[in-house]
């Protein structure tokens, strides 16, 4: 397994700067986040090539990998949505977000396959996501990027056993799930979400989250680590732990090197 953390700035730190603290806290890669108007330490879908490339040279100069892209217009635009022209949009930005994943050498890009709300019953949801995500699977083959569907606080495929016939449904296996460990504490178990999962599982993001005090840390919160660990060795997962974690407030470096040390305990403990 690797070590991995989202993309954020350090402190005042440029991003050349902050780039050299991950390196020199330990980590493998970094997760590059999507917005629709790029600054300094994201990308956007429609980003040129040329800044794509620039991009992932900083990166690589401090002997970092770019593991997957998280795409981020799922929210505003949902597949999901009523509107044709807003889910037509979100379409367009992961086939994009593919290109980019591509050009920055991961091969996976996180996506919120839809919201269900007042205006989206459960099953148009379902329905909605289901044909978006088949479309989109052929694109994702040409790239040879996996679409990991993450497990959000969307409403939508809120257990284990739905995630994985969703994922079965719409028969690619370029689409897969990404798993977000703290994602699920307030309703279930990551370890048995794990386990059913399985190899659908192509990445894995690390967050904990305390029943009285919402999301954390590693190690401050709920989640039985040692049970996760274990339970992702027995389905053969070998791939990134990616941190979704903010810099503390105060000397936010700490927070790197603090994070690397922990997600080090969880590799070598099992």
């Amino acid at each position: 397994m690797k070590r991995g953390m989202v993309l954020s700035k350090v402190g005042n730190l440029n991003l050349a700067e902050s780039l050299k603290v991950y390196a020199e806290a330990g980590f493998d890669g970094v997760e590059v986040r999507m917005r629709e108007e790029r600054d300094e330490f994201t990308l956007s879908p429609w980003s040129s090539e040329e800044e794509v490339r620039r991009f992932g040279d900083e990166i690589r100069k401090v002997g970092l990998e770019v593991p997957s892209v998280m795409g981020g217009l799922h929210w505003q635009y949902p597949l999901t949505s009523p509107d044709p022209k807003v889910a037509e949009r979100c379409k367009e930005s992961i086939r994009l977000t593919l290109r980019t994943a591509r050009l920055l050498g991961a091969d996976t890009v996180l996506v919120v396959p839809g919201v269900v709300d007042e205006e989206t019953p459960y099953d148009v949801a379902y329905g909605r996501a289901l044909g978006a995500l088949r479309e989109l699977a052929p694109e994702a083959e040409r790239e040879r990027v996996y679409i990991g569907v993450e497990n959000v606080w969307n409403k939508f495929l809120l257990s284990p056993l739905e995630m994985a016939r969703f994922i079965d449904e719409v028969g690619s296996d370029y689409v897969r799930a990404y798993f977000d460990v703290g994602n699920v504490v307030l309703f279930g178990f990551p370890q048995h979400w794990i386990r059913i999962l399985g190899r659908r599982i192509c990445k894995v993001h690390l967050k904990d989250f305390g029943q009285r005090g919402g999301f954390t840390y590693l190690f401050q919160g709920d989640v039985n680590w040692p049970e996760v660990i274990r339970s992702l060795k027995e389905v053969g997962y070998d791939g990134y732990l990616t941190a979704e974690l903010s810099p503390y407030r105060h000397f936010p470096e700490k927070t790197l090197k603090d994070t690397a040390e922990a997600i080090d305990k969880l590799i070598s403990s099992y």
